[in-house]
């Protein structure tokens, strides 16, 4: 194998015990078989990533008995023991293509997916402008995590470890912490509906604090078996719910009024639409990070547009459908008078109260609300997994932990904050989501910018994935993120604790448009920011 081979199967090794030359994967066809300067470096089978973690494992009494640990679960249990490391074409184990569609069904089609519908109402929004909110902002979102999810298959990478090709080894750092942020923040409104709901089934003699814990368990447990189980679940667990969820559109109906008005008109209207749209785009866009963490076992050659189209189709269907029932629930529950039992249930018991009086009679209801118990932990499973990988992304120290053991401290961080907050879904909800997309839209566009542009001929040198020396210093990422965060998130931002200058001259509440000027700020730095990296450092 030459030192750089352009194409599909370009990490292909043909054992785990011989040295094999640099590697590259190259993005288009039409780039195939170009020369490209050739390094001389060999590398093992075995990444300096891998071999580092190890070594800190042998020295350390404690994390050698956490390998142990981990090596005997996976013995008698099967669980997941490869973390963070990239991989080979030959040991990929990819399940169905129809996978990558079926697995953003239960990520998506869960009931901590209604909160964010209802808040179009509490914003003061009509019924009609919720839904348009909702289908635009979600459509706009899934195509980020769309495209970032095309580069699993490619690299044989998780999305962290992929972003060190434009952030730097050090630079990725800061998107792993950010993940880890984005992920938590889902699993606590994931696991606050949760609470609300056990203890409305049980008549309100559980606390939510209760609930909490129950659902964060179960979650953790499930994640710690890994990709093959995970995909498993994710393709059938949302069927059941799919069917709740359309007994609850029946039984809602009579109690939506669609022809009730917005409660604002002029800028104020406007700023409350751009706001619940920045919303939905943030909920759609917040898997980037992670999107590719569950491609990367699909083989190299597998055709990017089917994966892109997959993920958009799967992100955005089973979102807008659960997005759109939360509107009407918030129609049925906050604008409405039509039935002020479901008004009660949700001023004194939050969602699990109000989907409690939802579905009729009582002891249908309490099955259903089991049943959607169950639908978070698609969601709160894979969060688990991916934060455990970006954990162990921090570093060699952090990587020599098994992940079993970062999931566990994500899940409890989570069932903590869940439990602090279980009074303020609405608030919490309302204010972190948004704050996403400040993020993400910048994350996807630098990736974008990286691999069409400054890669689209070379392509990635796999080999060096790990070693610092070999990948761009970041800078121009990192100047990139920071400047769309700073210059366009902040001054654009509209939250109930701040309201940038520009949001604010969207009315008295504010328009976020944080994740447009962040996208402009990033598109703007990164092309000759990295430029000139490049021409300065070579990498």
């Amino acid at each position: 194998m030459s030192d750089f081979v352009h194409g599909d199967q370009a990490d292909v090794r043909h054992s785990h015990d011989v040295k094999r030359s640099h590697d590259v994967e190259a993005q288009s066809d039409d780039v195939k078989g170009e020369a490209a300067p050739a390094y001389e470096t060999t590398a093992d089978a075995n990444s300096e990533e891998v071999i580092r973690a190890r070594e800190l494992q042998q020295k350390s009494g404690f994390l050698r008995s956490m390998r142990r640990g981990e090596e005997w679960l996976d013995e008698k249990m099967g669980i997941e023991t490869q973390g963070i490391d990239r991989i080979h074409e030959e040991d990929k184990k990819p399940p169905s293509i129809l996978n990558v569609f079926f697995l953003w069904w239960s990520l998506t089609c869960h009931v901590g997916t209604l909160p964010i519908g209802v808040l179009g109402p509490e914003f003061g929004l009509s019924l009609k402008q919720s839904v348009a909110a909702i289908v635009v902002g979600t459509l706009l979102g899934a195509l980020c995590t769309a495209y970032t999810g095309t580069l699993g298959p490619k690299l044989g990478m998780r999305a962290i470890a992929t972003s060190r090709y434009s952030f730097g080894f050090y630079g990725a750092k800061l998107c792993s912490v950010l993940n880890v942020i984005i992920g938590g923040g889902f699993a606590v409104v994931n696991v606050v509906v949760v609470g609300q709901i056990l203890s409305a089934v049980s008549n309100y003699t559980m606390t939510i604090a209760v609930g909490c814990v129950i659902i964060a368990v179960i979650g953790y447990v499930i994640s710690i078996f890994g990709f093959a189980l995970i995909h498993t679940y994710e393709k059938y667990s949302w069927i059941a719910i799919f069917i709740i969820l359309c007994i609850l559109i029946g039984q809602i109906a009579p109690s939506v009024d669609p022809s009730i008005p917005a409660l604002d008109e002029g800028l104020g209207l406007a700023g409350s639409f751009l706001s619940f749209l920045a919303i939905n785009f943030s909920n759609a866009s917040g898997w980037c990070s992670i999107a590719s963490d569950y491609y990367c076992n699909y083989p190299a050659d597998t055709k990017s547009w089917k994966i892109f189209c997959l993920t958009l189709a799967g992100i955005s269907i089973p979102t807008i459908f659960v997005t759109v029932i939360g509107a009407c629930l918030g129609n049925a529950a906050i604008s409405s008078s039509v039935d002020p039992i479901l008004s009660n249930a949700y001023e004194f018991h939050g969602l699990g109260g109000l989907l409690r009086e939802c579905f009729h009679p009582l002891p249908f209801s309490k099955f259903c609300l089991v049943l959607l118990v169950f639908s978070v932990l698609g969601n709160n499973i894979a969060i688990n997994y991916s934060s455990g990988l970006s954990m162990q992304l921090l570093g060699h120290h952090f990587h020599a932990v098994p992940r079993f053991i970062w999931s566990f401290i994500n899940a409890l961080v989570i069932a903590i904050l869940a439990i602090a907050g279980r009074e303020h879904l609405s608030l919490i909800v309302s204010n972190f989501v948004s704050l996403l997309g400040y993020w993400t839209v910048s994350f996807t566009i630098i990736l974008l910018i990286e691999d069409q542009w400054f890669r689209r001929k070379e392509g990635y040198n796999l080999i060096v994935w790990d070693v610092p020396s070999k990948l761009p210093w970041g800078l121009a990422a990192v100047m990139a993120l920071l400047t769309g965060y700073l210059a366009g998130g902040v001054t654009g931002m509209s939250q109930t604790w701040y309201i940038g200058p520009i949001a604010a001259k969207f009315g008295g509440f504010g328009g976020d448009v944080g994740i447009y000027l962040s996208g402009v700020f990033t598109l703007i730095v990164y092309p000759p920011a990295r430029w000139y990296e490049r021409k300065k450092t070579g990498r």
